[in-house]
């Protein structure tokens, strides 16, 4: 698997898609800003960036245009961006982004992105002019997006009792409580068995329950459910 640099200014983000790339089986190295950026390429050659175009430091175009000059670019970038236009993208990939992805992402073109990147050969530096006339590989966003809302409910109550160390189809609550953090004490424990049972496999767990993976990522942290405690080294 692959070493991935993201890197964005928002730690939600950071945070989510160090989740999602770790359960893929990639090894993950977060920068908050360029400085961070430059730190870690230059410790280290990252076989996939993603970074983000608005910073407050040094934006990401430029933190390319800087790569690329001088001849650190070897590796694939995804440049991420909530504010992009395709004109954004065209530039993007003139100086030699491989792909570009509009924020909010949703996990399918996430994943989509990252495996075509990593299967490119490792990029030239560019020297001004457009990629081979072929433009850039833009991914729109669509439904289950990073950004939404938080769930209600979301994080409150605890369940009642941890689960033992395999999945159990039966446990005790206590119904005499809100709705809200009875339901949320369900939920809970209802994933947590779930995860038991697929021994921490993303992928079979969203099948068996019905949700699409960044909308279950999302509702397992909003839940406090830890994604590491049933992982048997198994991310199918």
């Amino acid at each position: 698997m692959a070493t991935i640099l993201v890197v964005d200014d928002e730690l939600g983000i950071r945070g989510l898609l160090s989740d999602i790339l770790s359960d893929e089986g990639h090894s993950v190295e977060l920068a908050e800003n360029a400085a961070e950026a430059r730190a870690v390429r230059e410790r280290m050659r990252p076989d996939l960036v993603l970074l983000d175009i608005w910073m407050p430091d040094v934006d990401g175009i430029t933190l390319l245009k800087e790569w690329g000059a001088a001849g650190l670019l070897t590796m694939p970038v995804i440049m991420m961006s909530g504010h992009g236009t395709i004109d954004t993208a065209v530039e993007a990939t003139k100086f030699g982004a491989s792909a570009f992805l509009e924020k909010p992402v949703t996990l399918q073109k996430l994943l989509r992105a990252v495996e075509q990147s990593l299967a490119k050969p490792s990029p030239r530096p560019a020297s001004g002019s457009s990629t081979n006339g072929s433009g850039p590989t833009v991914y729109r966003m669509e439904a289950a997006l990073l950004h939404d809302a938080p769930m209600p409910g979301a994080g409150i109550a605890p369940m009642l009792s941890p689960l033992p160390l395999g999945p159990q189809a039966e446990q005790s609550f206590d119904l005499d409580r809100p709705l809200r953090e009875a339901r949320d004490s369900f939920e809970k424990c209802y994933f947590e068995f779930h995860l038991a049972k697929e021994n921490g496999s993303m992928t079979r767990v969203a099948e068996k329950t019905g949700l699409e993976r960044t909308h279950l990522y999302r509702k397992l942290k909003q839940l406090g459910v830890d994604l590491t405690r049933n992982k048997r080294g198994t991310t199918v």
